[in-house]
C-alpha cells in the first residue's frame, strides 16, 4: 500500500512541483502526465496506476473533440491558401484613409480571422508578418502597432469557434453551442474596445497613427471589388456559425462543413494544390496532437487530486476564507490571472476548470442573481473565456508577447513589446469586469437563440 500525505501538504508538492519543471523548460504535456503517475505510484499501489487509463478513455471517445483538428485544419488551409493576406489588404485599404486605420483594420482583420481560426499563434505570428512592417512603414508607433496585433490576434481564444471553448465544453460536461453563442458578444465587445483605443489614441496624438496618403486611397468602384474578393471566405465564415447558432448542426458537423468549405474556397483562389493541403495537413496534425497531449497529462493529475480529497480541500479552502460568492469568484479570477501568467491556456483549464466549476455549482445561480445553473455554468465559462485572453498578453510568460517576438524586427527590444501589451491588457480586465457586473452581456444572445 501507498503512504498517506496530508491534502495540504499532497497540495503543494504536486503543484509546486509541477511549477518547479515547467519552470526548467520541461513541456507541459509530459510533466502533468509524469508526474500524476508518480504520485499515483507514490500515494496508492500498483492497481491505482488502472486511473491512466480510465481518465484517457472517455476523452479518446468525446466526439466534441473531433471539431479540434477539423477547425485547425480550416483555419491552415485558409492560411496557406493566402486568403489571410488578402483579407488585411481590402481592410487595409478600405480603412487606410482614417487616423490609426491601419491599427484598426488589424484589429478588425483580427476578429474576422478569430471567426476562421481557432487557433491563436496563428493570428498573433500572420498578422505580425502583414501588418507590422505595413504599419512600421508608414511612421506608426511602434507600440500602437505591436499592441494592437497582440490584441486582435488573441480574440481567437473567445469568438467562435474557439478551440478553447470546445475542450472548456468537454471538461465542464456544458453545450458547446452554447458557450460559443455566449461568447459572441463579450468578443466584440472586447474588439470594439481595442478599436476605439486605437482610433482615440491616434486622434489625440496623430504622429502615433496616421492616415495613409491621398493618393494611396482608392475610389469606392475599387473598393466595392476588393469586398467581392472577400464574398467566399466571408461567405464560409457565415455558414460555419450560422449551422451552429441555428442548430442546424452540432459544432462538430459545422467543422466538417467548414473544412470543405475551405477546399472549394482555395479553388475558387487558385491555391489548391498537393502542396497546400500537405502543409495544411501537417499543421493540423502538430497542433491537434499537442493539445490532445496536454489533456491526457492534465486529466490523470487532476484526476489524482480530485480523487485524494483536493476538490472538498479547495472547496473548504475557498469558503473559509469568508468571503462570501462574489468574493471567491474574484479570487478564482485572480488565481487564473496568475496561472496564466506562467501556465499554458490548455493546462489551465484541465488543472482548474474541474475544481472550480463544482465550486460554482454549489454557491447556486441566485447567489449571482441568475435565472438557472444553465446560466451559471455558461457566465463562469465565458469569464473563464475572457480571462484566458489576457493570460496571452501578460507578462513575463505571455505567449502572444512571444509569438510576435518571433516575427518582430530584431531592433525593437523586448521590453517594448510587454510594455505595447499594456495598455490592452488593461481593456481586457475592464471588459471582464463589465462581464462579471453584467452577466446580461453573456447570457443574452444565447437566451435569445435557444429561448431559455
Amino acid at each position: 500500500m501507498g503512504i498517506e500525505m496530508e491534502i495540504g501538504w499532497l497540495t503543494a508538492l504536486m503543484f509546486g512541483s509541477l511549477m518547479a519543471l515547467l519552470m526548467a523548460g520541461l513541456p507541459l504535456a509530459f510533466v502533468t502526465g509524469g508526474l500524476a503517475c508518480v504520485f499515483l505510484f507514490i500515494l496508492g499501489d500498483a492497481q491505482t496506476l488502472n486511473i491512466v487509463p480510465s481518465r484517457i478513455f472517455p476523452l479518446m471517445t468525446n466526439y466534441q473533440l473531433s471539431a479540434i483538428p477539423l477547425f485547425i485544419f480550416l483555419a491552415a488551409m485558409l492560411e496557406r491558401a493566402g486568403i489571410i493576406n488578402e483579407m488585411f489588404d481590402v481592410i487595409y485599404k478600405l480603412m487606410g484613409g482614417v487616423k490609426g486605420g491601419l491599427a484598426a483594420a488589424t484589429i478588425i482583420a483580427s476578429t474576422i480571422l478569430a471567426a476562421m481560426v481557432g487557433v491563436i499563434g496563428a493570428a498573433v505570428v500572420t498578422m505580425g508578418i502583414i501588418a507590422l512592417p505595413a504599419m512600421l512603414q508608414r511612421n506608426y508607433d511602434p507600440k500602437i502597432a505591436m499592441g494592437s496585433i497582440m490584441a486582435g490576434g488573441t480574440l481567437g481564444i473567445l469568438i467562435p469557434p474557439s478551440i478553447l471553448a470546445i475542450i472548456y465544453a468537454v471538461v465542464a460536461e456544458q453545450s458547446v453551442g452554447e458557450l460559443f453563442i455566449g461568447a459572441v458578444l463579450p468578443g466584440l465587445m472586447l474588439s470594439g474596445m481595442y478599436i476605439l483605443y486605437v482610433i482615440l489614441m491616434c486622434y489625440v496624438d496623430p504622429k502615433k497613427g496616421p492616415p495613409i496618403p491621398v493618393e494611396e486611397r482608392i475610389d469606392t468602384a475599387e473598393k466595392l471589388r476588393l469586398l467581392g474578393n472577400m464574398a467566399a471566405p466571408i461567405t464560409l465564415i457565415v455558414v460555419v456559425l450560422g449551422v451552429i447558432f441555428t442548430g442546424v448542426a452540432t459544432p462538430v458537423e459545422a467543422a466538417g462543413i467548414g473544412t470543405f468549405g475551405a477546399f472549394i474556397v482555395a479553388a475558387i483562389h487558385r491555391k489548391l494544390s498537393w502542396q497546400t493541403i500537405r502543409e495544411a495537413c501537417m499543421t493540423t496534425l502538430k497542433a491537434s496532437a499537442m493539445v490532445i497531449w496536454i489533456m491526457f497529462g492534465a486529466t490523470i493529475f487532476v484526476g489524482l487530486y480530485v480523487l485524494e480529497g483536493g476538490q472538498e480541500f479547495v472547496e473548504q479552502t475557498m469558503t473559509g476564507l469568508g468571503l462570501g460568492p462574489w468574493g471567491i469568484l474574484i479570487l478564482m479570477q485572480i488565481v487564473l490571472i496568475i496561472l496564466g501568467m506562467f501556465l499554458d491556456w490548455v493546462g489551465i483549464l484541465l488543472l482548474a476548470v474541474p475544481i472550480f466549476v463544482p465550486i460554482i455549482r454549489a454557491l447556486g445561480p441566485a447567489a449571482f442573481g441568475l435565472g438557472s445553473e444553465g446560466d451559471l455554468v455558461l457566465w463562469f465559462g465565458v469569464l473563464y473565456l475572457v480571462n484566458m485572453q489576457m493570460s496571452f498578453l501578460s507578462p513575463p510568460f505571455g505567449y502572444a508577447l512571444f509569438y510576435l517576438r518571433g516575427v518582430a524586427p530584431a531592433e525593437i527590444p523586448m521590453s517594448d513589446i510587454f510594455k505595447s501589451a499594456l495598455p490592452f491588457l488593461a481593456l481586457q480586465i475592464v471588459g471582464l469586469v463589465l462581464c462579471m457586473v453584467f452577466p446580461q452581456i453573456i447570457t443574452w444572445l444565447p437566451q435569445l437563440v435557444y429561448g431559455g
